[in-house]
């Protein structure tokens, strides 16, 4: 499978932006979530990388094959970049069968491709199999009905995904009545000896030609395959339906319409309808949205097992956070059309770049705590939070802090020149959708409404991310509280503590209960405390927080 990388890639409509100069890297064989909030620009990268939307400029590849270059002028065709694409709204044609939907785009396919003696091919597997006569014996004993008559219809599809053959060769070996043979095995060599007989025949056919079959019986000349517009045939049709309706657990269902399924099961239809043509990249848009709450969760289980299955490069568009955390191997969040962070979803949670990134991702969402303070001879932050109350912040690594500030600025002015280069250019066009520092909120027990009003930041202001498992209650906790709100789910209880004005949402694992309006002594377990700027909103490090 490819690895898919997009360089420079820029979306606007007029004044603006839906993507900004993105650059990304997917590896072969990943598990990508494309995340944010609506309107942030992952479905149009979606799009721009399967071919339905063009973007303005940048270079897009896909293996080794560049399939978007605006400077080169070259866009392929969706219909021509091997994706598959599963959309939202699963679009099954209500009027034809399983069977129909999953087959009607393998029908429309005529391209180059390689030469195949199909009906020599399953006659060899017919062959094979009849080497092995006991095993469908086994098979046919398993379909008798109460009435002591075979099921046809159960036979055909366990022989079928038993030897992974087509329904026409699963029909030839049923046409074979091994079960009324007196003598297996001979009636078995007898067909099996006519069979190979065909092939040899066929293999001499193709050599007075001047070509040879090789051991797939693709068609090959001087030990190369040879290569011709066509369509499939309906044997490889049939394997192809065959092949995913297996993957998906769908094979019993080939003869009933959309109407007659599950939710389920018609986006698991969706799903072998997008596998078949074999797509080197697999691009899902919020496809388990329309389900209910247990389904979509047993339908992760599902794509996760089909992403190990097919070994393809999975691109998956979602807004749902603990879909994002439980699918992917990495995790691009987006904002505003900007990137702001591609890491592995424990990495996004642990150490996200900026305050929207931590904010966007857990559930429930991290604890803010603005504080002010500055850093001591030992490397410790001494800082005021909740007003008044006297904590200390230790790295887990030596920061300095002023070396990070200084970083910082540097890193801001070259972003400013680097802009100022851009806005000189002929065809720049100013951002209309500006980028600002994510205004992240503290839980208030009375909130006060922001007016806008401008804070006068320095260096010696932070903002504290505190995740909710962070936050214990102790009867020897340093900050005096009061149960505001408790949640119990059986194996855990979301819990609401105010410290003053100010509340902590924590969760506590067993089964406790708490009730509203007791006291609670809170605090901080830990090294994994978030510490960020808060005129920045960026990330500087991780470590403990101990309340005085």
């Amino acid at each position: 499978m490819p690895k898919i990388t997009l360089e420079h890639i820029t979306k606007r409509w007029d004044k603006f932006y839906a993507v900004e100069d993105l650059n990304l890297v997917i590896e072969d064989n990943a598990f990508v979530t494309l995340l944010g909030p609506s309107g942030c620009g992952k479905t149009t990268t979606l799009r721009m990388i399967a071919g339905l939307e063009t973007p303005t400029s940048g270079k897009i590849t896909i293996g080794d094959r560049v399939v978007y270059d605006s400077e080169e002028g070259i866009n392929i065709p969706a219909n021509k970049r091997k994706v598959g694409f599963l959309f939202q709204n699963y679009a099954l044609w209500p009027n034809m069968t399983v069977y129909e939907n999953i087959s009607f785009g393998l029908k429309n396919v005529k391209e180059e491709m390689d030469d195949i003696d199909v009906e020599t091919r399953a006659t060899n597997r017919l062959a094979e199999i009849l080497a092995r006569p006991e095993e469908v014996i086994k098979i046919v004993d398993e379909c008798y009905d109460k009435k002591g008559k075979i099921d046809e219809n159960k036979l055909n599809i366990k022989l079928i995904d038993r030897f992974e053959i087509s329904t026409y060769t699963a029909k030839k070996l049923m046409d074979y009545k091994l079960q009324e043979a007196k003598d297996l095995k001979a009636e078995a060599k007898k067909h099996a000896e006519v069979l190979k007989k065909a092939v040899e025949d066929a293999r001499a056919k193709a050599a007075s030609q001047g070509l040879t079959l090789d051991k797939d019986f693709t068609i090959c000349k001087d030990g190369k395959p040879v290569r011709k517009e066509r369509r499939l045939t309906k044997e490889e049709i049939d394997l192809a339906v065959r092949r995913v309706s297996r993957i998906v657990k769908i094979g019993m269902f080939m003869d009933r319409y959309p109407a007659e399924l599950s939710g389920g099961q018609q986006q698991r239809v969706a799903i072998a309808r997008t596998l078949a043509p074999e797509p080197s990249v697999l691009f899902m848009d919020e496809p388990l949205s329309n389900l209910d709450a247990k389904l979509r969760l047993e339908m992760r289980s599902e794509l996760q097992r089909l992403h190990l299955e097919t070994g393809s490069t999975f691109v998956y568009v979602t807004h749902d956070q603990m879909e994002a955390m439980t699918l992917a191997t990495r995790i691009c969040l987006i904002d505003n059309g900007v990137l702001q962070q591609y890491d592995a979803p424990l990495d996004v949670y642990n150490k996200p770049n900026n305050l929207f990134v931590a904010d966007f991702v857990g559930n429930p969402a991290i604890n803010f705590i603005e504080a002010k303070g500055s850093q001591n001879e030992k490397g410790e932050l001494e800082l005021t939070i909740f007003d008044d109350k006297k904590a200390t912040f230790k790295f887990n690594e030596p920061l300095k802090i002023s070396d990070w500030y200084e970083a910082e600025r540097k890193a801001q002015k070259k972003a400013q020149e680097e802009l100022e280069k851009k806005a000189a250019q002929k065809n720049y066009v100013e951002k209309g959708n500006k980028d600002t520092v994510f205004k992240y909120h503290v839980a208030l027990v009375d909130e006060v409404e922001d007016y806008g009003d401008e804070v006068v930041l320095t260096d010696d202001d932070f903002v504290l991310g505190v995740r909710p498992e962070l936050i214990v209650i102790d009867p020897k906790g340093k900050l005096d509280g009061e149960i505001y709100s408790s949640m119990p789910t059986g194996m855990e209880t979301t819990v609401r503590v105010a410290v003053g004005n100010y509340i902590l949402t924590g969760v506590m694992f067993g089964g406790v209960a708490y009730k509203l309006g007791e006291k609670a002594k809170v605090d901080f377990k830990g090294d994994e405390v978030i510490l960020f700027s808060r005129s920045t909103g960026k990330f500087i490090g991780l470590g403990s927080l101990s309340v005085k």
